[in-house]
C-alpha cells in the first residue's frame, strides 16, 4: 500500500505499512449497559491478541430505512456513555457526526469524527468535522468510485486537516446490493492516507429486508482475508452479542461470541501481506 501518513488516535497510530487497527463495536448505542458489555469483551480480546483498538457507536441512526426504526440514544446520553467507556478502559472512541452543529460538541468526547458514507461529499459538514483538529475517518460513498475521494481529501486538507483516513464500504450494484472492488483499497491509498476496510457494511443490504437493511455476514471473513492481502491499515467491524435483537445491522454483524477467533485468524492475514512486498510491474 503506497499511503504513508501515520494518524494517532490516542494511543493508537493508523498507517498502512503498521499492524491492522480494530474498529468494533455496536452499529448503533442501545443502552449504557449494552455499550459497556460490549466494550469490556473487545478490550480484552484486542488485549490478547495485541491489536490496536478504537471503539466504534453510533449515537444517532440519521439514515435508517424506517421511520419507525430505532435510532440510538439522545446524543447529550451517548457522549456520556462514550465518555464512561474511555474513563474505564482507556481506549480512543470514534463516532459518526451527520450535521455541522454537531462536530465541536461531539469531539469534546471522543478521538476520531466519522462521516457517513452518504453525506462523504456534504461539504460544510467536512469543513466543520476538519475545523474540530480531530482524526477524520470517511466512509466512501456507495455511489462513488475511489477516485472521487481524492476531492474529499482536498475539502478536508484545505479547510486545515489532513489527519484522515479512508474506509472503503462496497459499491451499490443494481438494488439492494454492495460489491467490493480490492483495487479501490490500493487506489485510495495512493492518495498518502490510512485505508481502512468496513467489512460489516460491505455485506449489507440496504433496505433489503422492505423496512430495514438485510446482510449476508457468511461474506465478512474471505471479504476481510481478501482487504488485508491487498493492505489496509486496519478493519472496521460491527459487533453484538445478540445480533438478531440489536437494533439496527444484526444481519451483517460479527456475533462477539465468535470475534475473538476471527480476530486471531485476519491477524495473520494482516501480518503476512506487510512481511510482503508489492512487485513493480511497470515497463
Amino acid at each position: 500500500m503506497t499511503g504513508k501518513k501515520v494518524v494517532n488516535v490516542g494511543s493508537v497510530c493508523v498507517a498502512n505499512f503498521r499492524p491492522m487497527v480494530l474498529i468494533a463495536g455496536p452499529c448503533a448505542l442501545e443502552s449504557r449497559d449494552c455499550a459497556l458489555r460490549i466494550a469490556d469483551e473487545l478490550v480484552k480480546i484486542a488485549d490478547d491478541l495485541g491489536i490496536p483498538f478504537i471503539f466504534k457507536a453510533s449515537f444517532d441512526k440519521a439514515n435508517r430505512t424506517s421511520l419507525n426504526a430505532r435510532r440510538g440514544v439522545s446524543i447529550d446520553e451517548g457522549l456520556a456513555i462514550f465518555s464512561q467507556i474511555k474513563a474505564t478502559y482507556g481506549c480512543p472512541i470514534i463516532t459518526d457526526v451527520h450535521e455541522s452543529s454537531q462536530c465541536a460538541v461531539v469531539a469534546e468526547a471522543v478521538d476520531v469524527l466519522q462521516i457517513p458514507a452518504f453525506l462523504c461529499r456534504q461539504t460544510d459538514l467536512l469543513i466543520a468535522a476538519a475545523k474540530t483538529g480531530k482524526p477524520i475517518n470517511v466512509k466512501k460513498g456507495q455511489f462513488l468510485a475511489p477516485w472521487d475521494m481524492e476531492n474529499v481529501c482536498k475539502k478536508l486538507v484545505h479547510s486545515g486537516n489532513d489527519n484522515i483516513m479512508l474506509c472503503e464500504r462496497g459499491s451499490c450494484f443494481g438494488y439492494n446490493r454492495l460489491i467490493s472492488d480490492m483495487r479501490s483499497l490500493r487506489i485510495m491509498g495512493e492518495y498518502g492516507y490510512p485505508v481502512i476496510f468496513d467489512a460489516t457494511h460491505s455485506v449489507q443490504e440496504p433496505g433489503g429486508l422492505g423496512t430495514a437493511s438485510g446482510g449476508n455476514r457468511e461474506y465478512i471473513e474471505p471479504l476481510t482475508r481478501a482487504a488485508l492481502a491487498v493492505g489496509v491499515a486496519g478493519i472496521f467491524l460491527e459487533t453484538h452479542y445478540d445480533p438478531a435483537n440489536s437494533i439496527s445491522d444484526g444481519p451483517n454483524m460479527v456475533p462477539l461470541q465468535v470475534m475473538k477467533k476471527f480476530l486471531t485468524s485476519m491477524k495473520r492475514f494482516d501480518e503476512l501481506a506487510k512481511d510482503s512486498n508489492y512487485l513493480d510491474m511497470s515497463c
